[in-house]
């Protein structure tokens, strides 16, 4: 399930400043990735810069990356930061992540065509300088079928209550449709 950014403000900001996180992503070294740890989704191909890890800042990458990294400290609720790099011809298959009560967001920062995402029952293709945040407790996979890199900075953060448990409608009791007419 893919939500809409306008939900989340924080997505404008990112948006407004993706060129500046950009250009820090153009400044690593691909030794300073490391391989995402479930190699069972992808085989090779995807590979991560961390910035937040479970809510935690990683020193030594952070003072990388201060301008990505003061952007995403702003966020509400920030569990994870970082970049996550697919090289061509990766597909992630499809898996669910967890836990609920997190959602996920990617900017695209390096978009080549032939690569997308899909969440459930739809698919999109990621967009540079745009957001998409979407549920991963939701089965999805992603793939890379371009002969250049794709890489987003990957965002894990506390789903707003709204988000994460949408009011029920109210049941309409004996007294109501009573007094109704």
């Amino acid at each position: 399930m893919f939500y809409s950014n306008d939900q989340f403000p924080f997505t404008k900001t990112l948006e407004q400043n993706w060129q500046s996180i950009r250009n820090e992503l153009q400044r690593l070294k691909d030794g300073q990735f490391l391989d995402w740890p479930e190699k069972h989704l992808y085989g090779e191909g995807w590979t991560v810069f961390g910035l937040i890890s479970f809510g935690i800042e990683l020193d030594k990458n952070t003072k990388l990356c201060p301008e990505t990294t003061r952007l995403v400290k702003q966020i509400p609720g920030i569990q994870t930061a970082g970049f996550s790099h697919m090289r061509p011809g990766t597909h992630i298959t499809p898996h669910v992540g967890h836990p609920e009560g997190v959602l996920r967001c990617h900017l695209g920062l390096m978009i080549p065509e032939n690569c997308a995402l899909r969440v459930g029952n739809e698919t999109r293709k990621w967009e540079e300088g745009r957001c998409m945040v979407f549920d991963d407790t939701i089965e999805h996979e992603a793939w890379n079928k371009s002969d250049r890199s794709r890489v987003v900075l990957l965002l894990d953060f506390k789903a707003p209550e709204l988000v994460v448990n949408p009011p029920k409608p109210k049941k309409e009791g004996f007294l109501t449709r009573l007094f109704k007419s």
